[in-house]
């Protein structure tokens, strides 16, 4: 069946980027519409990013101008570029195909002080 594979995940210090990845395997047409959502301790599931088919990025107020998430190759995969990460933003990333209706299993960012 249809699944999403997350990649990228990483423990780094403040200050530092990660890129994460996202495609569902064996069926490319669940990139046209994907959001990226993090959980962080203690804390529920939250919005982080979304590229829709409009092409227009959507962002979360605590990571616009940091997070840019944009489409790979072949739109085979969707990517969430982080920099300037700092420990706020340690978190369990999941993302999501919104026209598929499935999640990723999620992936780990640590962000040391």
């Amino acid at each position: 069946g249809q699944r999403l594979v997350e990649e990228g995940g990483d423990s780094v210090q403040a200050g530092g980027s990660l890129r994460l990845s996202c495609g569902a395997s064996g069926y490319p047409n669940c990139n046209s519409d994907m959001s990226w959502y993090r959980q962080r301790p203690g804390r529920v599931r939250e919005f982080v990013a979304r590229l829709g088919g409009d092409g227009i990025p959507r962002y979360a107020d605590s990571v616009k101008g940091r997070f840019t998430i944009s489409r790979g190759v072949a739109n085979l995969t969707v990517h969430l570029d982080m920099s300037y990460l700092n420990p706020d933003d340690t978190a369990m990333y999941f993302c999501q195909s919104i026209r598929c209706g499935i999640w990723g299993q999620g992936t780990q960012v640590t962000v040391s002080p």
